[in-house]
């Protein structure tokens, strides 16, 4: 391998972190995996920025989320009707619980999320150096996730989320930092591919090819000299984006950061499907009217409504709704079946935040709050986001549900 395209473990502090340095653009760049939740990895960022006196400093954030980590205080600012309003419920609660699994996993070594980057910010910040944010933008990258995934892979997915939500598992230090292990990692990435391959494609090799493309960015930009790059990125990335980068500086094309940071585009079937349902539920009631008239009409439109309505005020009554919203959640589930431009979620999560609208003691505690099932329900935020969830997912069985039974009456 040329010298150019060389890599090497890099000792820091007579430790050995996951370091690596090769050349791109004519500028050093040197790799740093970290853990999100280590106290071992703030102290190797300080470390290698100090002795490396980079000219820039790459950081795997996007802009939300470094917002999150220098103005703790930008949750004041959210609106959670705005939120639904625009249909990012289910990306802002995706956002909570892999937060506050974070957040578990570095209880026991008292290190909030994501410390690390504000350390590798403060120290570049200090020293003069250009800091760049290389992630894709998180929303981006679960609306991509989700809509890679069909059907079985986003019942997964969503599992998956409910089972880290509800879960108590915690890492002691020594557990954390054997995350960072090629082998541990390797292992971790494996089966995150046989049990969501598409999601992991999205998660984790897209986002690869994007910091790379961004590294080699901030890099070139850079000019020739000595002063590194360096950039620091969950040990998880650190092998995809040093090998996109060996295969840019051997002359391979520079991924796509405007194709790669788009939001899904939607397929002919992303945009018939989901009238799809609506259709035959039409069709369905409309041969019913014309085989038996009104009385067969009106008993399917009673199914109808009271399958859909029931499932859906059950999904809200068990994320502990407000009476209303349920009452609200059975009325609407019927009619918003049969209209995707509008959920069902999206009504009763609204009512439920103008109902029990969010204080500001739940906005500066909901980081606490989101480290147990109690706090979840118990934070007006992250609660109507529980039953926008619960809503929606009842409306979903309920039309599954009702739309056989609805043909069983035209048989009888």
């Amino acid at each position: 391998m040329p010298d150019d395209q060389r890599t090497e473990a890099v000792a820091v502090g007579g430790a050995a972190p996951p370091v690596e340095r090769l050349t791109c653009g004519g500028r050093p760049v040197v790799i740093l995996g970290t853990a999100h939740v280590s106290q071992r990895s703030v102290e190797e960022v300080r470390a290698v920025l100090e002795r490396e006196a980079p000219k820039v400093v790459c950081v795997e954030l996007d802009r939300a989320r470094y917002q999150t980590l220098t103005n703790p205080d930008a949750w004041r600012e959210l609106d959670i009707r705005s939120v639904l309003r625009s249909r990012r419920g289910f990306l802002l609660l995706a956002n909570l619980v892999l937060a506050a699994f974070q957040r578990r996993m570095g209880m026991d070594a008292r290190v909030l999320p994501g410390s690390e980057m504000l350390a590798a910010i403060e120290v570049a910040e200090a020293a003069g150096a250009r800091v760049e944010l290389c992630d894709r933008d998180v929303q981006t990258t679960l609306r991509r996730a989700w809509s890679q995934s069909g059907l079985w892979g986003r019942s997964k997915l969503l599992s998956a989320l409910l089972a880290t939500a509800f879960s108590s598992e915690k890492l002691a230090p020594e557990e954390i930092e054997r995350l960072k292990t090629d082998t541990a990692l390797t292992g971790m990435i494996s089966e995150l591919a046989d049990y969501l391959p598409k999601a992991k494609a999205v998660l984790i090799d897209e986002r690869d090819r994007y910091l790379a493309a961004r590294i080699a960015q901030a890099a070139r930009g850079a000019g020739a000299g000595e002063e590194p790059v360096v950039a620091v990125l969950g040990a998880g990335h650190k092998a995809g984006v040093v090998r996109a980068l060996q295969e840019i500086e051997a002359g391979g094309e520079l991924p796509d950061t405007d194709e790669l940071g788009a939001p899904p585009p939607r397929s002919t079937a992303g945009r018939i499907l989901p009238w799809l349902v609506p259709g035959i539920v039409a069709a369905v009631i409309a041969v019913g009217f014309a085989r038996s008239g009104i009385d067969l009409t009106l008993a399917m439109l009673g199914r109808w409504v009271l399958i859909n309505g029931s499932l859906a005020a059950l999904g809200a009554l068990v994320a502990l709704a407000h009476p209303v919203t349920v009452i609200v959640s059975f009325l609407a589930a019927p009619v918003t079946s049969m209209n995707p431009t509008i959920g069902v979620g999206f009504v009763s999560g609204f009512v439920e935040a103008a109902l029990r609208k969010p204080r500001v003691s739940d906005f500066e505690s909901i980081h606490d709050d989101l480290l147990s099932v109690r706090g979840f329900f118990r934070n007006r935020i992250s609660h109507a986001l529980i039953v926008f969830l619960g809503a929606s997912l009842g409306s979903m069985a309920g039309t599954f549900i009702g739309l056989p039974l609805l043909g069983t009456l035209l048989f009888r």
